[in-house]
């Protein structure tokens, strides 16, 4: 089972990079260079980035889902526009919208479309203008599990809010054993992990846990955890990394983070089978986003219970926040070059190398456009 899950989810990478369709994200690695960031292929997507008159420092902050996918864009453009020096920092959404709102920065990244109030908060450093969404990368929340001798694990939404709850706490519970008849449970102690930080990711987490299993989760979806016990880390990557060296972990993160033997939950839907945390199984279900962004916004409503067989139904966007009008003149040129080069079609397909997918045509090509109208 454990080496025909691998098989899958590679035939679903090979697939995606060849084809370009939509997809979310699959599983990545440290490797940031965008995977062949060195080779032929790569210098060509290098030198087709237009600089224009971008030069200078670029300040940006926010969403840590996003990390890898900036590092190789990063990587190419500064290859290319050698008058630019950027400097991403993975803060979290909440951390990076606060710094963008309050003009340190010139974007940010986050994982939920910017709320009424941080619309109106930007408009004080947005001039005649104010922060709007540009949906960037798509990917699949894994729920990462550490559990000695399980190799494949099945939960429900309800089981799932349970544990996050801190309603159910040890992994041979009862309602645990009947999603998983023929695993070896142990009588262990669950450490439930979530995020300290305000993370779109926990955003849309709980987002599903609301829509999916109401009775079980009480809680209003939102970027801060609300939940009462747990253990808590810092970033994707931290919360990763708790479940990687910790038995009895479990929490949830970026696919591109589930890597270095992190397993995966099968999420059990309305579907025949479990579903797991592919490429394929994510698809099916970000295929049915809308955009409901007003104007030149164009923030996406993601459908979080899915009827569609086979789909995976935790996912996020990652969007860019910037501002439709009012940019820094000293910043905006270096803005407008490295946004332009990250929805391209050069940038988007540097995705697959580092562990992301691009956006669907119909979405990036209103991207596209919304960045040239940038002032």
């Amino acid at each position: 089972m454990k080496l025909q899950r691998k098989n899958r989810r590679a035939l679903a990478l090979g697939a995606l990079a060849v084809s370009g369709a939509l997809a979310l994200t699959a599983c990545g690695s440290d490797d940031t260079s965008g995977g062949n960031g060195g080779d032929a292929s790569a210098a060509a997507k290098a030198g087709n980035i237009s600089c224009d008159d971008a030069r200078g420092q670029l300040q940006a902050s926010g969403s840590s889902a996003q990390k890898n996918a900036i590092d190789a864009w990063v990587k190419q453009f500064t290859a290319a526009c050698k008058d630019v020096q950027i400097n991403y920092n993975p803060t979290g959404s909440g951390a990076g919208i606060t710094a963008f709102t309050q003009g340190q920065t010139a974007f940010a990244g986050s994982d939920s479309a910017l709320k009424p109030e941080e619309v109106e908060a930007s408009k004080k450093i947005c001039t005649d203008g104010q922060g709007i969404d540009l949906p960037m990368v798509g990917g699949p929340i894994a729920v990462g599990f550490n559990v000695p001798g399980v190799d494949t694990l099945t939960l429900d939404a309800a089981t799932m809010a349970q544990i996050f709850d801190n309603k159910i706490t040890n992994w041979n519970d009862e309602a645990i054993k009947k999603l998983n008849p023929d695993a070896d449970l142990p009588d262990l102690k669950i450490q439930a992990f979530h995020r300290s930080d305000e993370s779109g990711t926990t955003d849309n987490f709980t987002k599903y846990l609301k829509a999916a299993a109401p009775k079980d989760w009480k809680y209003e979806p939102g970027k801060s955890w609300e939940a009462q016990g747990g253990q808590s880390a810092q970033g994707s990557s931290g919360v990763a990394q708790q479940v990687k060296q910790t038995a009895g972990a479990i929490s949830y993160f970026e696919l591109s983070y589930a890597k270095d033997g992190i397993k995966t939950v099968d999420l059990k839907t309305e579907a025949a089978e479990p579903v797991e945390a592919t490429v394929d199984n994510a698809t099916a279900a970000i295929g049915a986003a809308k955009v409901v962004g007003t104007g030149k916004d164009l923030a996406l409503e993601l459908d979080y219970t899915p009827s569609t067989e086979g789909a995976y139904p935790i996912v996020l966007v990652t969007y860019e926040i910037v501002c439709d009008k009012g940019n820094k003149a000293e910043t905006l040129p270096a803005t407008k070059a490295f946004l332009n080069y990250m929805a391209s079609e050069d940038g988007q397909g540097l995705l697959a190398d580092a562990g992301y997918a691009p956006m669907p045509d119909e979405i990036i090509t209103k991207v596209r456009e919304t960045i040239s109208a940038l002032s």
